[in-house]
């Protein structure tokens, strides 16, 4: 498939956004990457994870403390995904560039390739939102069926029920045979990734090994294999869970849109900043813990339509996306809480489940 093109933007919605988001961060003389707000936060959140290994893996603390430490530090890998790296990826973490880096770099120690994810999610997600076919985070077939033009199976009538134990499989499943599978057949979905460098190969390689002695090979020398087992498992399956469940609330439930692209070249009839709007949805956005904890991903409306900005001012800039999509009559879609959007993603799931005709 040749990559979809969108319609001309419309200069009086587009360019109006975009003017007042400029205005508010000239008239508050703010720079619109991250601030103090999001390097505290990051602070505490590295200090976590050194303290939690260091406790597990030198101090060796076991049972149900070690246990809990274990499920604590998966929600802390995820906060570490969801504020530092994802800033760092977009070039919003910092001003300084070489801070951007190693922001994203985050990511690598924490096993799965930045390389890969930049590919995946800051240059096809962003670009191609929920388009099918395209769009790889809505693509996890044969065992999910997210939209229409994906094949339908029997089994997918119970996806929302056994969806659960394959989100919690999502971070070691990325780390140890999606990144992979990326590396050697040199695409995500149909588009190929950009030609990876010499520095980009030994990095790759490199980072990988640094996690296998990190968190396998180290931890079990110290604790023995079935401690190891128990707490390495307990970790990645946690981190699994919360990072699909933040994730598929931005975009597959029941009020976002998704997309197929028709024609030759494949063209979408919509212009790509109302695509956005359409195909993504908040929740929780005025829940202080989840915000903090999210690190802006609950304002996805906000982080797909200004990604180079910090999230650090997306409950600042909503307002002003709300105004001006009021304005021009652009559904803003968006949950009060999260429970709501968890509700709205399972019977999206069911109603994908329920199909037309069964292929066996």
């Amino acid at each position: 498939m040749s990559k979809p093109k969108f319609v001309q933007p419309s200069l009086t919605f587009t360019q109006e956004l975009k003017a007042r988001i400029n205005e508010y961060f000239e008239k508050n003389n703010i720079a619109k990457t991250g601030n103090w707000n999001l390097y505290s936060k990051a602070i505490i959140l590295i200090v976590a994870v050194i303290a939690i290994y260091a406790a597990l893996v030198f101090f060796k603390v076991g049972g149900i403390a070690g246990w809990s430490l274990c499920v604590l530090l998966g929600f802390v890998a995820a906060g570490i995904g969801f504020n530092i790296m994802h800033d760092g990826g977009h070039g919003s973490f910092s001003e300084n560039k070489v801070m951007n880096k190693l922001a994203s770099y985050s990511l690598d120690v924490l096993g799965a390739s930045s390389f890969m994810w930049n590919m995946k999610h800051n240059v096809i997600h962003h670009t191609y939102t929920n388009i099918e076919g395209v769009d790889d985070d809505i693509s996890a077939e044969p065992f999910i069926r997210m939209c229409k033009s994906q094949p339908y199976y029997k089994m997918h009538r119970y996806q929302h029920i056994y969806i659960w134990p394959l989100y919690s499989i999502l971070y070691l499943f990325w780390v140890f045979v999606l990144d992979f599978k990326k590396y050697f057949s040199n695409k995500i979905g149909p588009i190929e990734i950009s030609p990876m460098s010499t520095k980009d190969h030994l990095f790759f390689w490199g980072t990988k090994l640094v996690y296998l002695f990190t968190f396998i090979g180290f931890p079990m020398y110290q604790v023995g294999t079935i401690a190891w087992v128990i707490g390495f498992f307990t970790f990645v399956l946690t981190t699994g869970v919360v990072i699909s469940i933040v994730f598929q609330l931005a975009h597959t439930v029941e009020e976002t849109e998704m997309v197929l692209a028709e024609g030759t070249p494949p063209k979408v009839e919509d212009e790509w900043t109302k695509h956005q709007i359409k195909t993504t949805a908040n929740f929780a956005t005025h829940n202080k813990i989840i915000n903090w904890f999210t690190g802006g991903l609950n304002f996805q409306v906000e982080h797909h339509l200004f990604p180079r900005i910090s999230h650090i001012h997306y409950p600042a800039i909503s307002k002003i996306i709300k105004e001006v999509c009021v304005k021009y009559d652009v559904k803003y879609n968006e949950y009060k809480y999260m429970y709501k959007a968890i509700g709205s993603h399972i019977r999206h799931l069911k109603s994908m489940g329920s199909g037309l005709v069964p292929k066996f």
